[in-house]
């Protein structure tokens, strides 16, 4: 397996597939890294040279991606809920953040709703 970024990317895989498994790489950032990087067609990665490797972690080195990205994105977050701004509140609270409704859906943000056995009230 060759490692990129400190990522083991699949060998037996196409490239533009295997740098979509660096965080912070996509399928349009993977494409743009290959021809970038002079590889003529979609080979797979056991297929590339030793100096194809480099260029690719030439390029790749050149982005923000793997734990600095996390990281960053985390401080981002931190920083939203430091100050209390509204989308701060909504990652605080665990809830969907850009607005999306919330009576209904969310189900994978709020978590499952399980009912509880003698909740409702009872009237005389």
């Amino acid at each position: 397996m060759a490692i990129i970024s400190g990522v083991n990317i699949p060998d037996n895989k196409r490239v533009a597939i295997s740098l979509t498994k660096i965080y912070g790489i996509g399928p349009a950032q993977a494409k743009d890294i290959i021809v970038k990087a002079g590889i003529d067609g979609n080979p797979k990665v056991s297929d590339l040279t030793e100096a194809e490797l480099t260029r690719i972690r030439e390029f790749v080195d050149g982005k923000l991606v793997e734990g600095d990205l996390r990281r960053e994105i985390n401080l981002n977050i931190r920083r939203l809920i430091d100050i209390g701004t509204y989308r701060g509140l909504r990652h605080r609270r665990g809830l969907p953040v850009r607005g999306q409704r919330t009576k209904t859906n969310a189900r994978g943000k709020r978590g499952r709703r399980v009912p509880v056995a003698g909740r409702r009230q009872v009237t005389k």
